[in-house]
């Protein structure tokens, strides 16, 4: 559980670090420009490591299924990392490289304070197509499959905790449990009121579309840490003593 928490905060900072730049620029200093190839290599650490925490996600989902129906069987789970990772990269290496040969000769104005492929892509004057097969493919085997995985994995935790004699001990089950459906949920609602903003609200306030991107980018960084420090009792534990031990010292 703890290397997973370890990815899923080294994941949370990348992925805050990745939009810092512009958003602070744009919402701090006014500066609302950007170089293309900036924009390009913040769109590409943004998509990959927001692929990344959807598959330490699922990583996650198998590990609560394995500490309730196998215990004491983690050897396998604990090295899915790098996998998650490569998959991650290798989907969206190719994005930066077919943005990077489309012409630019729109109005340049992103939607957002920082860059994501599908926001730049309709700023080409040319065909965008392969562009969008690709973008649409890449979504598919990254988040739509880790969406149905964790779908399928819950079901399987279901079942086991079902299987379960003891009232109490379900109960217990269940709760290991909990703290990652905190995670899960504030990953995958802001991301579908994002998409579904873009989809279906084009009649909204820029406000509310800015509003759902920034919360799609900054709330699970902000509350993971919150959701398994309150629901992890040796986290808790560590955190008092820091406080303590700072006390003592000042």
């Amino acid at each position: 559980m703890y290397y997973f928490l370890a990815m899923l905060a080294a994941t949370d900072l990348s992925l805050s670090w990745s939009s810092m730049p512009t958003m602070v620029s744009v919402h701090l200093f006014n500066w609302r420009s950007v170089a293309l190839d900036a924009c390009i290599t913040q769109m590409f650490f943004i998509h990959a490591f927001g692929g990344v925490e959807s598959g330490v996600l699922v990583a996650m989902a198998f590990d609560c299924f394995v500490a309730i129906r196998f215990p004491l069987h983690y050897g396998a789970i604990t090295k899915s990392g790098a996998a998650v990772l490569l998959r991650s990269v290798g989907l969206v290496l190719p994005v930066p490289f077919l943005l990077k040969r489309l012409p630019f000769c729109h109005s340049n104005i992103l939607s957002h304070a920082y860059c994501l492929h599908q926001d730049a892509m309709r700023l080409a004057c040319a065909d965008t197509s392969i562009n969008s097969i690709y973008g649409l493919l890449a979504v598919i085997f990254a988040i739509v499959l880790d969406a149905l995985i964790l779908l399928v994995s819950y079901f399987l935790i279901l079942q086991a905790v079902l299987g379960i004699a003891s009232s109490e001990e379900r109960l217990k089950a269940l709760n290991t449990c909990l703290s990652h459906i905190c995670a899960v949920l504030l990953f995958y609602v802001p991301l579908i009121g994002m998409t579904l903003s873009h989809r279906f609200g084009k009649h909204l306030s820029p406000v509310v579309h800015t509003a759902m991107a920034n919360i799609y980018l900054l709330l699970p960084p902000v509350l993971n840490p919150v959701v398994y420090s309150v629901r992890t009792k040796q986290i808790r534990q560590r955190i008092v003593l820091v406080f303590r031990r700072g006390r003592v010292g000042s």
